[in-house]
């Protein structure tokens, strides 16, 4: 489709402002990010200095700046932040680098507040963005590891870069050349007491991050459910 000129803001003029999504979500998710609590701290008013931008790993491979972010917010601009929840803030590899700002702004913590609404919200970029960790979220509460070699696919974690396809294609000859002291993958682990497991349940149930994988993937929650039930009931706890 071809780019117009919609508004130099936009990194997409063709869904500039994500037009199919009515004016009153928009502003009562963006409601939600200027509430937290974080949001004062995070932000004081951009400089426009650029030392974010340049500080900023991400901005040299993505189209992607914490100066944005900052502006953005500082302007309340309501459709620039929506679009940014849909795109840019997934870009951010969460490293603060962007701590630097003689202002003290925050940009990377902002973005920390839009990725936990979009997750709670369950908005589709954040369904896009984690999809691949689903697989880690399962991983841990079935074996209590995380991220095994076999794991690294280039459909679940192609923000890893093009070396994931390299490892995925050749790993079985990779552990040939240089044996690991364990075949570890993703259906084994080290042993890890089903009391620990059913601890961290609990910490993800009372703390709601157990919501949060429902809304980005409704499948692996019921799976850790499933999973996780017969756990409770042998430590005697009813949920």
């Amino acid at each position: 489709m071809p780019a117009t000129t919609l508004d130099p803001y936009m990194k997409r003029d063709h869904v500039a402002g994500h037009t199919d999504v009515e004016r009153g979500e928009k502003e009562r998710l963006i409601g939600q990010v200027m509430a937290d609590s974080r949001f004062g701290d995070y932000l004081y008013g951009c400089y426009e200095c650029g030392i974010c931008v340049a500080a900023c790993p991400s901005a040299r491979f993505y189209d992607f700046s914490p100066r944005r972010i900052a502006q953005a917010a500082a302007r309340r601009d309501i459709d620039l932040m929506f679009q940014q929840m849909q795109e840019d803030i997934w870009e951010c590899s969460q490293c603060f680098s962007c701590l630097r700002c003689p202002r003290g702004n925050n940009p990377g913590g902002v973005i920390t507040i839009m990725r936990e609404v979009a997750v709670k919200e369950g908005l589709h970029s954040a369904k896009e963005a984690l999809a691949g960790y689903s697989r880690i979220i399962y991983k841990i509460m079935s074996t209590g590891t995380q991220v095994s070699p076999d794991m690294l696919q280039p459909d679940a974690f192609p923000d890893w870069g093009p070396e994931v396809k390299d490892v995925s294609e050749n790993l079985d000859l990779w552990r040939r050349m240089l044996p690991p002291e364990t075949m570890h993958t993703t259906t084994t682990g080290w042993q890890v007491a089903d009391r620990t497991l059913v601890e961290l349940y609990v910490i993800w149930l009372e703390t709601g991050a157990l919501d949060m994988i429902a809304q980005v993937d409704q499948g692996i929650h019921m799976i850790l459910e499933e999973i996780m039930e017969e756990k409770l009931e042998e430590e005697g706890i009813e949920i």
